[in-house]
């Protein structure tokens, strides 16, 4: 018996991996966050299959799901929105199921900030503007923020922020960041990435605020860096004529003598 822990995507029930979806096909248990996992994903359960929202449960009581289903050597598909290296809960699961001597593995998932990047039809890290990407968030009742991990630090970086579950504190962001990357900084601000329902403000710093108009809920996901919608970027040497490289050496393609094109 195993807990498969399985990222199952941004919202788009066809972005899942392969094998999360397999996974969800074997187990006769299927434990999915309900507020967040689109119910399109349970029509890969088995007949029969038992299925808990668990939402509205307690940590003890998901746990309580998972020794049960143990006790009967039944495999489970426990469903996280998103990735589950970030924000999923899963770290206090895993830590009860190893005191409880439960096997589980995890299956990663397509992350939202890469859903969003992929709704703006944008690579977030461009040649000679920017090459780092960070995941934050702002300090909410769930988690507190460690000291440190501020927006202003972050941001002291130039590089491109990808802050989740914070567009209630707009204000704050803005306040917070313009100081760094000036008011003419790009934003875009993502709601429920790949969903049906989704939505898309791409502004400024400094026109964020208005902008955005009608209040996003959490599950926005607000994008900051000078790669968003640049033209002006260096390209990169990868594709180089004359970049010398294992898999198209320079000078050894038949038709094209001296430029490496494979």
């Amino acid at each position: 018996m195993t807990v498969h822990f399985i990222g199952a995507g941004p919202g788009a029930a066809d972005l899942i991996t392969l094998r999360g979806r397999d996974l969800i096909a074997a187990c006769p248990v299927c434990l999915y966050a309900g507020s967040l996992v689109p119910e399109a994903l349970l029509a890969h359960c088995p007949p029969g299959a038992r299925i808990v929202n668990t939402a509205p449960l307690s940590l003890d009581q998901i746990i309580d799901e998972m020794a049960r289903a143990h006790s009967q050597g039944q495999d489970v598909a426990r469903l996280h929105s998103g990735d589950l290296s970030v924000w999923s809960a899963m770290g206090e699961q895993l830590r009860r199921l190893r005191a409880l001597n439960i096997p589980y593995d995890v299956t990663p998932g397509v992350p939202s900030f890469a859903a969003a990047a992929a709704t703006l039809g944008a690579e977030l890290t461009l040649p000679g503007v920017a090459q780092s990407v960070v995941l934050t968030r702002t300090s909410g009742r769930a988690s507190a923020m460690p000291e440190g991990e501020t927006l202003a630090n972050f941001a002291a970086t130039g590089a491109v922020l990808a802050i989740h579950l914070s567009v209630h504190v707009l204000d704050k962001v803005v306040a917070d960041l313009t100081p760094h990357y000036g008011a003419d900084c790009p934003v875009a601000v993502v709601w429920r990435a790949s969903w049906p329902d989704e939505r898309v403000v791409r502004a400024t710093l400094g026109t964020l605020q208005t902008a955005i108009g009608a209040e996003m809920e959490r599950t926005a996901l607000i994008l900051v860096g000078r790669s968003i919608g640049a033209e002006d970027f260096d390209e990169s040497r990868l594709y180089a004529g004359d970049y010398d490289r294992r898999y198209r050496p320079v000078g050894t393609h038949p038709r094209f003598p001296g430029t490496g094109e494979a």
